[in-house]
């Protein structure tokens, strides 16, 4: 399980509750909004810490998506108050819980967001996009598109909506007319005020099909087609894949510096990826705490982290 977080700054005692004010500056306004951030998440069905979906057969869910940004308080307090739940791992990283994803922040400075880079946009999926607003964001609805929005962190990275009761274009065929129990999830309503739904990838126009394959095979997702756009699902994520004239920029060092896969028997995972020629950037190993971890990159240049024990933080 893990831990739930004050914001940021705070812990659970009186005297390191004023040293954190003290620390902001003594805005207690700030701290005020946060709490009532959390309050409102709390009050919506925020997520809960065992949120992740269970592994498909190869071992893969979706785990987590790691920006880099400046103003860790503020872009946490943005992420509460759209339905997720603080949590703090390790002691040290700021996290907030959805289904389906984790979100986690780490402070510095970024070249940019994930416009123009490989990673385009993420995408949730709502059961209202007029509770969005009644919450206070300012939502950018889409005039072509019903049930389709967007909202902005306090640092400008677009993050899309699909409104589950308006939006036409969230259905996933799998290639070949075949059923897939996980990926059926796309076709029904959900249960939850807010979940994962997808990554959108830009890659150049002759590699949608290759991209397409290596995530399927590397990763053992269901091939399919997410409306009009390619796609591969894997547990708690689809991703889909678009065709751009433009090179886009590789991930590493935009605000969206990564996204994260969780993996069962991850040792074992990583050296079957050797095997079929793929390098990592950081081989597999473990931290003190027991905790798992690999990075790579996509042909493309999406940098992925693999986890095991995100669960059990």
């Amino acid at each position: 399980m893990i831990p739930e977080s004050l914001p940021t700054g705070m812990t659970g005692d009186r005297t390191s509750t004023i040293a954190a004010a003290a620390i902001l500056g003594g805005n207690m306004r700030r701290i005020i909004e946060l709490v009532a951030c959390a309050a409102f998440a709390a009050a919506t069905g925020a997520a809960t810490a065992d949120d992740l979906s269970a592994p498909n057969a190869t071992g893969v869910a979706m785990g987590h998506l790691h920006y880099v940004v400046r103003d860790v308080a503020a872009n946490k307090a943005f992420w509460v108050k759209l339905g997720g739940r603080s949590v703090l791992f390790t002691g040290t990283t700021e996290g907030i819980v959805f289904p389906d994803v984790v979100v986690l922040l780490r402070q510095g400075d970024s070249t940019g967001g994930t416009e123009g880079s490989v990673v385009n946009h993420v995408a949730f999926r709502v059961k209202s996009l007029a509770a969005i607003e009644r919450a206070g964001f300012a939502v950018e609805y889409n005039a072509q598109y019903p049930g389709v929005a967007s909202v902005h962190t306090p640092e400008g990275e677009r993050i899309e909506l699909f409104d589950d009761e308006l939006a036409t274009n969230l259905d996933f065929t799998i290639d070949g007319g075949g059923h897939d129990a996980v990926a059926e999830r796309h076709n029904r309503k959900i249960a939850v005020p807010i979940i994962a739904h997808h990554i959108h990838l830009n890659v150049p126009q002759d590699q949608v099909a290759a991209a397409k394959e290596w995530y399927a095979t590397h990763f053992g997702g269901v091939r399919g087609k997410r409306w009009r756009y390619d796609a591969v699902d894997l547990p708690g994520i689809n991703i889909n894949i678009s065709g751009v004239d433009t090179a886009q920029a590789p991930t590493r060092g935009r605000m969206l510096d990564h996204i994260g896969f969780e993996v069962t028997n991850l040792e074992a995972f990583c050296r079957e990826l050797e095997a079929q020629g793929i390098k990592l950037d950081r081989p597999y190993g473990k931290l003190p705490s027991g905790f798992g971890l690999a990075f790579l990159t996509d042909p493309w240049g999406t940098y992925i982290e693999l986890t095991e024990g995100l669960r059990a933080l």
